[in-house]
């Protein structure tokens, strides 16, 4: 909250308690293997809205829900479609995911079905934590962008494809998606990620002022998805349309007020290639082409067991390149 020059002067000072050997005898002493502690949730979750910000994405489920008509809905290209998700069921990386129940569509204009999800998924995410806050009745623009947003994690945002299907017309995602949303435990300060600063994608239709008032960059990260330890995809962020900028001047414009805490993500990561989709969904095509497995079994959508780990790597400086941390959750029948 004490905002962006106390950020900088803390990464400074941890930097050269881990980097200048004099510092060796204190930093050591505060230091633990990874292995042998618990990470913990990194931010007390504020307001959770999820974004719906790549084309390819957005296109690829357009194509398979309303085939023969335009992929993207009219306003698609004009706002950062979003939604309010629930903050109260966002788990740090590592918490089992237990599996969803609710009404599905029913067959022949009968009763809606009750159960479990048979058709659940994933979606590769990248999340932005808020640090400085912001008066209600103001706007963040996108030039403001780096006075309030503290850093970038990775998400993953369960998603119950046949919960969905049946509940999201008219008012969007509801139980669907409330039940998990798991971070990875690493905040990366944007600070850190000065050399991964992209262009984005050229725009295709004119931008109002409020979504053009500042520097347009992305960030070049470069996400990898796995299920039970095969990599399934490894999708793009240099892709996305929208830039996490550009998303949080769209959720302030009407006046929404920023809070210490508040979280927001990207939507599925995808990118234009085959293996560059962000969620089952997309990688099987609905369930028509099941993932075959090492193990010799198949997927559409998951099952219990499954294990899900997303991980991404940025550039850094001087040719380095600056891990991410990973999100990484199991399904489960029950708590």
């Amino acid at each position: 909250e004490q905002g962006r020059e106390r950020w900088r002067e803390v990464r400074a000072r941890v930097t050269a308690l881990l980097t200048d050997e004099a510092a060796r005898p204190t930093a050591e002493a505060a230091l633990h293997a990874r292995d042998a502690v618990r990470m913990l949730m990194p931010f007390r979750p504020g307001d959770y809205v999820d974004f719906y910000a790549s084309e390819h994405h957005a296109a690829n489920i357009g194509r398979m829900l309303r085939p023969g008509q335009d992929p993207l809905t009219p306003q698609w290209k004009h706002l950062p479609i979003g939604y309010h998700g629930r903050a109260g069921t966002l788990v740090v990386s590592g918490t089992d995911v237990v599996r969803p129940w609710g009404q599905t569509r029913p067959a022949d204009g009968g009763e809606p079905p009750f159960g479990p999800s048979r058709r659940l998924d994933i979606e590769a995410e990248v999340g932005f934590v808020v640090g400085t806050p912001s008066p209600q009745g103001s706007r963040v623009g996108v030039g403001d962008f780096e006075d309030h947003v503290f850093g970038v994690c990775l998400v993953n945002d369960w998603s119950a494809r046949d919960l969905q299907a049946w509940e999201y017309v008219p008012l969007g995602p509801f139980l669907a998606k409330s039940f998990a949303t798991s971070v990875s435990p690493w905040i990366v300060p944007l600070e850190a990620l000065g050399a991964a600063r992209t262009a984005p994608p050229e725009r295709t239709a004119p931008l109002r002022d409020y979504l053009r008032d500042g520097a347009d960059w992305g960030l070049d990260l470069t996400l990898e998805v796995r299920l039970n330890g095969q990599l399934l995809a490894s999708p793009p962020f240099t892709s996305m349309y929208w830039t996490p900028a550009q998303m949080l001047a769209h959720m302030t414009v009407n006046g929404a007020a920023l809070r210490t805490g508040d979280f927001y993500a990207s939507g599925t990561v995808s990118g234009p290639g085959a293996d560059e989709r962000g969620c089952l969904m997309e990688i099987t095509w609905n369930g028509e082409n099941p993932v075959a497995l090492a193990d010799g079994s198949t997927r559409t959508f998951l099952e219990d067991g499954d294990e899900v780990a997303i991980t991404a790597t940025a550039p850094g400086p001087d040719g380095t390149r600056i891990g991410l941390g990973e999100v990484r959750g199991r399904v489960v029948d029950r708590p």
